[in-house]
């Protein structure tokens, strides 16, 4: 089964994303497979809201649904290659809008 999201629209979708689901993807990024718990420990610890399991659950599963984040057993998550590029994209975007803030001063 194909994702409904195309290349260019799974790049540029990490814009719509909430804080939480992009703090999970750049998690991910950093550590690579993650269990369920220690992402919520770690939303937990940059957050000042609580950050409850539920939330953490169904940020993943919306990820999930989005070809961002695969599961390879009941427990473990980890990014796609989507969602690597989405992040780059996200990156490279966050880059030239600061060097054009600096630029123009």
């Amino acid at each position: 089964m194909s994702s409904p999201h195309t290349e260019c629209d799974s790049t540029n979708s990490v814009a719509d994303l909430s804080a939480v689901h992009r703090d999970l993807l750049w998690i991910l990024a950093q550590t690579g497979p993650c269990e369920n718990r220690h992402l919520q420990q770690a939303l937990t610890t940059y957050h000042t809201d609580d950050i409850n399991h539920s939330q953490v659950y169904d940020a993943l599963e919306e990820l999930i649904e989005r070809d961002f984040v695969t599961i390879d057993d009941t427990t473990t998550y980890q990014l796609t290659e989507a969602a690597r590029r989405a992040l780059s994209a996200r990156q490279a975007w966050q880059a030239g809008t600061t060097n054009s803030k600096e630029g123009s001063k």
